[in-house]
């Protein structure tokens, strides 16, 4: 039985709860903890039995979408289903794990070992829990966006049978996951995103050196308490491959000195509220253990900061300043407050070698669930080479290769990426109406 059920403008919504192992490898352990999801269908088809969709959200550490109305993708997706939101394990109202949680542990060791447990092999699981727990065993339907992708071909080497057909957005992981190899793919596109920046907000270029010089000569307070350093700065870049990055980035700076020639008000909490990960903790502690390990891999031992050194054009005191992507380096394990307790952890997890395996190659090979998927040519953070190489692995596995979109173009586009996914799939008769 769902634990609320609600209605919302032009939609009717019901949550779900359900008790599933912390740790799937250990089953019949005590410890256990609760994965939360929500049910939402068109408000005036609430009584119809329609097929299911299931949303895996991106991140690692994102929490689903909360829908105000029957815009956009969901509006999109709710012509033809009910769609199911969940919430993966350690975010949103799924045991959420947080600064007050790693706390909580006696050592290091054993917190990584907890973090260990929220990876996409564990989100599977939940899924078909909730799958045959709650939905009565129906096969579903993913939309996996980012990271989704990565959870979607675990899906699909682990239990294909839960599914009637895939669509992804910007998230075809490598089958190899070399987290060095990314940071190499990447720096280079980091620093054309910036260029490109500077070329069309060329004021912005002296209003950020400003800051920069500012930063580090003193002792600047972020409304948390946290100090603002040029570092921490430069982590503004992260919005770099989204549709408006570069707007959110520049309206930020517009009014982000005042009168008196110190950071405002609003630009600093501007900063915290991009910076502070108190909405998603789990996007940095897991950003490499979650989405660049195998047991094939090795440790991922910081890579990304390894090939940061390679880029002195990054330094925090280069001019003219270059922002980062979606990096994640140690120093902001001891900076950012909300981070701070998941450094030992964190520590720990880089320098394991010995993951599980990952992707049963074979099995992706031989795939006949239906696979749709969106390559941005110019994604910031999916290396599209890699996800065609990935996309030409996987059987059954039909890309489109688009550069009128970012990274978030299933938002940006107002629902038109997943439409001509759901085109994709019924030319190859993998859509259920």
């Amino acid at each position: 039985m769902p634990t609320a059920e609600y209605t919302i403008p032009g939609l009717h919504v019901r949550e779900h709860e359900v008790r599933v192992p912390l740790d799937w490898r250990r089953p019949d352990a005590p410890e256990r903890i609760t994965v939360f999801a929500r049910e939402v269908v068109a408000a005036h088809r609430r009584h119809e039995h329609l097929p299911l969709v299931l949303f895996l959200q991106g991140g690692p550490g994102g929490k689903s979408p909360r829908p105000v109305d029957a815009s956009g993708w969901v509006g999109v997706l709710l012509e033809r289903y009910r769609v199911v939101l969940l919430d993966q394990r350690g975010t949103g109202r799924s045991t959420r794990v947080d600064a007050a949680v790693m706390r909580g542990f006696p050592d290091a060791e054993s917190g990584a070992a907890h973090l260990a447990c929220f990876r996409a092999d564990s989100i599977v699981r939940d899924a078909e829990h909730l799958r045959t727990a709650v939905f009565g065993g129906e096969r579903w339907t993913t939309l996996g966006q980012s990271y989704g992708g990565w959870i979607t071909l675990e899906y699909l080497s682990t239990a294909p049978e839960g599914l009637a057909a895939c669509m992804v957005t910007g998230g075809l992981a490598s089958l190899r996951p070399d987290a060095a190899d990314l940071y190499r793919r990447t720096y280079p596109r980091a620093l054309d995103k910036n260029r490109r920046f500077e070329q069309r907000y060329p004021a912005d270029v002296e209003t950020l050196g400003r800051l920069a010089d500012l930063l580090a000569e003193d002792d600047v307070r972020l409304p948390d308490g946290d100090r603002l350093t040029p570092r921490r700065l430069q982590m503004m870049g992260t919005r770099f491959g989204m549709q408006h990055g570069f707007e959110d980035l520049h309206w930020l700076l517009d009014t982000a000195l005042g009168s008196d020639g110190r950071p405002s008000d609003a630009f600093l909490a501007g900063v915290q509220a991009q910076t502070s990960f108190a909405e998603n903790p789990l996007w940095a502690a897991l950003q490499e253990a979650a989405e660049y390990t195998d047991d094939a891999s090795g440790a991922t031992a910081w890579a990304v900061q390894a090939e940061h050194d390679r880029h002195p054009e990054f330094a925090e005191d280069a001019r003219p300043l270059r922002l980062t992507g979606e990096m994640f380096f140690p120093w902001m394990f001891e900076e950012i407050r909300l981070l701070r307790p998941f450094g030992p952890a964190v520590d720990v997890l880089q320098a394991r070698a010995d993951w599980p395996a990952r992707y049963d190659l074979a099995r992706l090979a031989a795939n006949e669930v239906p696979v749709a998927a969106a390559v941005y040519f110019d994604d910031l953070y999916v290396d599209a080479d890699l996800q065609l190489e990935t996309g030409r692995a996987v059987g059954n596995l039909h890309t489109w290769v688009t550069d009128e979109w970012e990274h978030d173009g299933i938002g940006a586009s107002g629902g038109e990426v997943v439409r001509h996914l759901q085109t994709m799939l019924d030319e190859r008769g993998g859509a259920l109406r």
